[in-house]
């Protein structure tokens, strides 16, 4: 019996050795399944990342918004200003740049839309009296102020990925545009734009 007890002391030892060694290759194992969902998240991420712009142009007149990522863009809330201040909506726009009265446009609406990848859409295109789109002329003097003034007016659009994560578009004006994560979208006010 005395020989017995080290060899059982041996099995013991061995034993704990095959645990530790069992114990660390779980924990590794773990590892590597949580470092593959991950890097399966980011391309999940990366598949449908929406990335929007808006832009104008001259020739005719016009305002757009375009999706220039990969996934879908669902748009939450926008702000549209002229000179910094808020405006609820297109005729307001052509108010503070043409002066009162009736001034005719064609417009999509943004808010609440969705925007596949690749889709870009004129949001709004201004008219002459004659209900047609203003033509590049610069010898018009409507052409030449919009033109001129179209500057004037920038946007600010929180919109989401299908995965809900949430980014918000600054653009327009003179200055380059920047889009910035947020954790989610601001609820509407008196100042989100109503179309």
């Amino acid at each position: 019996m005395v020989g017995g007890v080290p060899e059982e002391k041996e099995r013991r030892g061995a034993s704990r050795y095959e645990a530790v060694i069992a114990t660390l290759i779980g924990l590794l194992a773990v590892c590597v399944a949580a470092y593959t969902a991950y890097m399966q998240r980011q391309q999940v991420r990366a598949a449908v990342w929406p990335i929007l712009e808006f832009d104008s142009g001259n020739g005719p007149i016009h305002f757009t918004l375009a999706n220039k990522g990969v996934g879908p863009a669902i748009i939450k809330h926008v702000i549209l200003k002229v000179d910094d201040q808020p405006v609820k909506n297109w005729a307001e726009v052509l108010e503070k740049i043409l002066g009162p009265g009736y001034h005719p446009g064609e417009e999509s609406d943004m808010s609440g839309r969705v925007f596949s990848a690749g889709e870009s859409t004129n949001i709004f295109t201004p008219h002459d009296e004659a209900n047609n789109p203003i033509p590049f002329d610069k010898s018009n003097p409507l052409w030449a102020k919009l033109n001129t003034d179209r500057s004037r007016v920038t946007v600010e659009i929180c919109y989401c990925s299908t995965l809900g994560e949430c980014w918000i578009l600054r653009g327009g004006g003179t200055t380059l545009s920047t889009t910035t994560s947020t954790r989610s979208c601001p609820t509407p006010s008196a100042i989100t734009f109503q179309q």
